[in-house]
């Protein structure tokens, strides 16, 4: 009898940009760049996740990667009331997890982690960029395309969807900018439903299309993870969604990575990844009775 098939399998091989267990890696975007750089921060490898907070569109990705470059402090033109009545004072370049009670407060804590970011940042030889949407915010006081709108007014804002030439020439001049560093693309499978299904899906073919157009024109240096295709074919099932049917599960979550794990990794470092699963799951265990 032929077998049953249940799943449209995605063939990923090996990536052309290895990340070894040696390597130092940052990774920045949506919230796949959070999942696999904090499951590397666990396992003890040299990496750092989002300095500046989950990052969306690639115009704010960018603009966090020129600031880790130079490493110019944030100032108090840079911060922001935010709204909704929360009186915390925050940047249009930060998560609102960022947000501080007050001024001095925020720019301490803002400073001081960027301080330890460009740091890493300069050294770093992996860059892992997640996109989770190629629509933005502009404020338009200011005409700065933000990475957060901190629940202010959105009479404030201007929104607007990048072009697939736009992504491409902004991810192109990141490879070119940095010939010193590698990188790995990949595009957040979690949906943006304001816009309707249709207009995720052509926020995400907009990604797709820039970063192949990126990896295509940087062979040597730039590759793509298809996380995008492995979780809406591979697991085309609601069960492996969050309840808010927009996220990846646990479930989902955990089998990403290890689909990331097998892609990107070296064969002969996986053994070591694997034993480190298992002292991480080890520490874990609570025993019970004391025992």
């Amino acid at each position: 009898m032929e077998e049953l098939k249940l799943q449209t399998p995605v063939q990923a091989g090996k990536s052309r940009v290895a990340v070894s267990v040696n390597d130092q890696v940052i990774t920045l975007g949506s919230c796949f760049a959070d999942s696999i750089g904090m499951r590397m921060e666990e396992l003890g490898l040299n990496s750092l996740a989002n300095p500046f907070g989950t990052l969306y569109n690639p115009v704010s990705i960018r603009d966090s990667i020129a600031r880790l470059a130079s490493g110019i402090p944030f100032s108090p033109k840079d911060c922001v009331t935010m709204g909704a009545g929360s009186g915390l004072v925050c940047s249009f370049s930060h998560h609102t997890k960022s947000a501080r009670r007050t001024e001095e407060e925020f720019l301490s804590d803002a400073n001081s982690s960027l301080e330890k970011a460009s740091g890493f940042w300069e050294s770093a030889t992996k860059v892992i960029i997640t996109l989770g949407t190629a629509w933005c915010f502009k404020h338009i006081a200011t005409g700065e395309i933000v990475s957060n709108c901190l629940k202010r007014d959105a009479r404030e804002f201007d929104r607007k969807r990048l072009t697939v030439e736009e992504v491409s020439a902004l991810l192109s001049n990141l490879v070119r900018g940095f010939p010193g560093k590698e990188f790995i693309f990949s595009v957040s499978p979690i949906r943006h439903l304001k816009d309707g299904a249709h207009g995720n899906q052509l926020s995400k073919s907009t990604l797709l299309l820039a970063v192949d157009e990126v990896t295509k024109a940087y062979p040597e240096r730039a590759d793509y993870f298809p996380a995008y295709e492995i979780f809406m074919d591979e697991l085309r099932d609601y069960r492996f969604y969050a309840p808010d049917m927009t996220h990846p599960s646990g479930q989902a979550a955990e089998y990403i990575w290890s689909r990331f794990v097998d892609w990107a990794f070296p064969t002969a470092d996986i053994p070591e990844l694997l034993s480190r699963e298992k002292r991480l799951a080890a520490s874990r265990h609570r025993p019970i009775n004391g025992r």
